[in-house]
């Protein structure tokens, strides 16, 4: 690589250049050649307007915020999933009395605000609000089959208080890892929280896996649901799936790409295809 010339024989080198373009401009006819301030600012490395308006500005446009029409719009059809799924009216109003307790505060011998996060994660999965109130458009719909139920929200929300709910759900495995608490009945249940694979989709993710061991119509029952939540945007995707008969990971997973790929589709503007296209 070439030294570059000092001060003073730079500005020689830029007078003795200019008296050339002087002269050569004289010598022009005008027709098709260049004048001497395009000459100069090319040798100068100096782009001209037009070159500049050429060059493209800008990023990419972010997706479009979620409306109401867009939410209902985004949420899963029975033709999304496999298995015999049945989607079903009601299910705004499904809530499971195995998730209503009080945790035990005094098993938590060293951190008891893992007491207090532990508490939030069983009222948040019995109101339905993993993510918390959404501050946008929400729809949710339901699917059945057998004992088993599939749940999807599509909601938007504020972005800090979106990615804030979902750092805070990837620590529940560890704050949470296995706790008691007390139905209305005073009988105990316990629960389990654990990490779950979630499909590499969207712009950020987080899954669970929560078992709850206790009675049910007069005996031992557990509950099992597996949960997954997306981000796209400022909006999310949220499926839970499970019941007594076990966790439903594949249903939810499949559940999860479907859900994304719809919500994708509508926040740039299309609409849903009524047939998937990423079927596994």
């Amino acid at each position: 690589m070439s030294r570059r010339p000092s001060h003073p024989v730079r500005l020689l080198a830029s007078a003795l250049a200019a008296g050339a373009l002087l002269t050569t401009a004289a010598c022009s006819d005008g027709d098709g050649s260049k004048n001497a301030s395009d000459t100069a600012a090319e040798q100068a490395g100096v782009a001209r307007p037009d070159a500049a308006k050429q060059t493209p500005t800008g990023s990419p446009s972010a997706p479009a915020a979620l409306t109401e029409a867009g939410a209902k719009a985004a949420l899963l059809t029975e033709a999304d999933l496999e298995g015999g799924w049945n989607q079903v009216q009601d299910a705004d109003k499904w809530r499971d009395r195995l998730l209503v307790g009080k945790v035990d505060v005094a098993a938590f011998l060293t951190a008891k605000s893992n007491a207090t996060d532990c508490q939030a994660l069983l009222d948040a999965l019995y109101d339905d609000g993993l993510l918390g109130d959404p501050s946008g458009p929400s729809a949710l719909t339901g699917f059945e089959q057998g004992d088993s139920r599939l749940l999807e929200q599509v909601a938007g929300y504020d972005r800090a208080g979106l990615d804030a709910r979902l750092k805070w759900l990837r620590t529940l495995p560890d704050t949470c890892d296995e706790f008691t608490a007390t139905g209305s009945g005073g009988a105990k249940r316990t629960v389990q929280v654990t990490e779950a694979s979630v499909p590499d989709v969207g712009d950020a993710r987080t899954g669970l896996r929560v078992t709850v061991q206790g009675d049910a119509d007069g005996g031992p029952a557990t509950l099992t649901l597996d949960i997954a939540a997306v981000r796209v945007g400022t909006s999310a995707v949220t499926v839970m799936g499970g019941g007594l008969d076990g966790g439903q990971s594949d249903s939810v997973a499949q559940a999860v790409r479907q859900g994304t790929e719809r919500l994708k589709t509508v926040l740039d503007g299309g609409t849903p295809s009524p047939q998937p296209t990423t079927m596994d």
